[in-house]
């Protein structure tokens, strides 16, 4: 089956938290991307213990905070610049 096939269809409503139920859902977990025109998107994810991190990643970001605290650090980033960017 194609990832863009409809598996189901279905309304639903908010409750009185202001909750959705997803019937059936295949993870615990969903990024939510709301459009402009209301409608939402869905995708899911998966979290990862921190013993699975790898222990390259593990020492790369001890690394990365030992040079935090030793000020072994780059200049401020500046944001008006990007968000400028983003606006273009």
């Amino acid at each position: 089956m194609n990832a863009t096939e409809k598996k189901k269809e279905y309304d639903a409503k908010l409750d009185s938290k202001k909750r959705l139920t997803i019937r059936g859902a295949r993870t615990e977990y969903y990024h939510v991307t709301e459009f402009e025109d209301g409608s939402v998107k869905l995708s899911p994810r998966e979290l990862i213990h921190p013993d699975e991190i790898s222990k390259r990643t593990l020492e790369m970001m001890d690394k990365a905070m030992k040079n935090l605290e030793e000020g072994k650090v780059s200049e401020p980033v500046d944001m008006e610049e990007l968000e400028k960017l983003l606006e273009e």
